[in-house]
C-alpha cells in the first residue's frame, strides 16, 4: 500500500498546509481518505488518478473533511477525462451521507448523481464491516468528536492494515481497534494543553499508542502551532515513535 498525503492541515487556511484528504493506493486500486476543498486540486498536483479513482470514504461532515465532495462530483461530471468511465465511483461514510450530498445538490440543481459511470452510496453503521473492493475492507469505530465521526480500519487481502483515526477525542478503545495497524494515521491537532476535549494532542498519541502497539505512526491534522515546530520532532515526541505529516508525503507499508 502507498498513502500520499494530500492535506496534513484543518479548516485553518495555512500555505503549507492544505485540509484533510488522503490518497490510499493498494494494488491496482484507489481510495480517497475524506475530501477537503482543497483535495480536488491536491489530487491533480500529486499526480494522483482522481479519474479513475474507486471509492471515497467520508469520515464526518465537518467541512475540512468533506467539502470538496460535491465541487469533485460537479468537477467529475463534465471533465472531458471522465466522459468515457464506466467504472462505479463508490462513496462510504456515516449514516446522513446521502441527505449531506442531496443537500449540496438541491442547491442548485447540479444533478451530482447523474454521472458518466454509476455512482453506489454506501452508509455504514458504527461496528459494521464491509468490502470496498475485492481486495480490501473496511471496519469502523464510532469515535468522540461528532455524532456521526468515524475511524475506520483498512485491511488488504495480504493482511496489511491502516488506521486512520480522523478527528477524535480520546479514547482507550480506539487504541483497541487500531491494535497492531501496519500503519496508524492519528490526528495530533495539538501539541500540548489542547484547548478542546474532542481532538488529540501528543500525550494522547502516547497513550493510544500504548494500545495499539501500530508498527508506525504518522500524525497529522496539525493545527498552526505546530509552524516551525515540525523539526523539534525528537523534543516533541520524546520515545514516541512518531512521524509529523506533510502535505505531498508519501508513505509505503
Amino acid at each position: 500500500m502507498r498513502l500520499t498525503v494530500l492535506g496534513s492541515g484543518t479548516s485553518v487556511p495555512h500555505p503549507k498546509r492544505s485540509s484533510s484528504a488522503y490518497w490510499l493506493k493498494t494494488g491496482n486500486e484507489n481510495i480517497l481518505l475524506d475530501c477537503s476543498a482543497s483535495a480536488i486540486h491536491r489530487m491533480a498536483q500529486e499526480g494522483c488518478d482522481w479519474v479513475n479513482v474507486d471509492a471515497i470514504w467520508i469520515s464526518h461532515f465537518h467541512l475540512d473533511h468533506c467539502g470538496g465532495l460535491a465541487p469533485l462530483l460537479f468537477g467529475m461530471k463534465h471533465a472531458p477525462d471522465t466522459q468515457d468511465r464506466k467504472l462505479p465511483l463508490r462513496i462510504f461514510g456515516p449514516p446522513g451521507l446521502q441527505k449531506l450530498i442531496q443537500a449540496f445538490d438541491s442547491a442548485n440543481d447540479y444533478g451530482l448523481f447523474k454521472q458518466p459511470f454509476p455512482i453506489e452510496l454506501i452508509e455504514v453503521e458504527a461496528g459494521e464491516s464491509f468490502q470496498i473492493f475485492d481486495e480490501l475492507s473496511g471496519s469502523v469505530f464510532s469515535t468522540p468528536h461528532t455524532d456521526e465521526s468515524f475511524a475506520i480500519k483498512l485491511e488488504d487481502s495480504g493482511g496489511r492494515s491502516m488506521v486512520y483515526t480522523a478527528d477524535t477525542g480520546y479514547s482507550t478503545n480506539l487504541g483497541v481497534f487500531a491494535r497492531g495497524a501496519d500503519l496508524l494515521l492519528a490526528e495530533c491537532s495539538f501539541i500540548k494543553n489542547k484547548p478542546v476535549k474532542f481532538h488529540l494532542e501528543l500525550a494522547d498519541i502516547a497513550h493510544l499508542a500504548r494500545f495499539a502497539t501500530p508498527k508506525r505512526i504518522v500524525l497529522t491534522h496539525l493545527y498552526p502551532e505546530w509552524d516551525g515546530r515540525e523539526n523539534d520532532a525528537v523534543e516533541l515526541l520524546g520515545e514516541l515513535q512518531a512521524e509529523i505529516a506533510f502535505d505531498g508525503m508519501r508513505v509505503d507499508f
